[in-house]
C-alpha cells in the first residue's frame, strides 16, 4: 500500500529530499508526474486509471501540510528496504494508506513505470 501523511505532520520537510520517486511535496504545492521520474508524454498509472500527460501541472492534494502523491508512491520498493519518508519522520505521521493496497509486485511495477530505463 502507499504511504500518506497525517494531520499530526508539522511541516518539517524532512521527508520530502528523502523521496525516490518525488512523490513528497509542501501543502499548497502543485506537483508533475515528470517531476523526479524519466516520465514524458502521456502516462497510464500501473495501479490506478490515471491517464494524464507526465507535463500537466496537478493541483495540491493537501493546501496545509506536506502531501504524498499516491500515484508516485511505491512505498520505496526497489530502493530501499522501508519507505524513507517513515524512517526519518520526527513525529510519525508518514504511515500506510488503508485506502490504497497494492502488493510488493504492484509497488515494483509502479516503480519500474515511474523510472523507465
Amino acid at each position: 500500500m502507499a504511504i500518506k501523511i497525517t494531520d499530526e505532520c508539522i511541516n518539517c520537510g524532512a521527508c520530502e529530499p528523502e523521496c525516490p520517486n518525488n512523490a513528497i511535496y509542501e501543502g499548497g504545492a502543485e506537483w508533475k508526474f515528470s517531476e523526479g521520474t524519466s516520465l514524458k508524454g502521456l502516462y497510464k498509472g500501473k495501479n490506478s486509471k490515471i491517464e494524464t500527460d507526465a507535463d500537466a501541472v496537478n493541483e495540491p492534494v493537501d493546501m496545509d501540510i506536506y502531501y504524498i502523491v499516491t500515484d508516485k508512491c511505491t512505498e520505496c520498493k526497489g530502493f530501499h528496504d522501508e519507505p524513507q519518508c517513515a524512517a526519518v519522520c520526527p513525529v510519525d505521521c508518514c504511515v500506510d494508506d488503508e485506502k490504497w493496497e497494492e502488493t510488493e509486485e504492484e509497488l515494483l511495477n509502479k516503480k519500474d513505470s515511474l523510472h523507465i530505463s
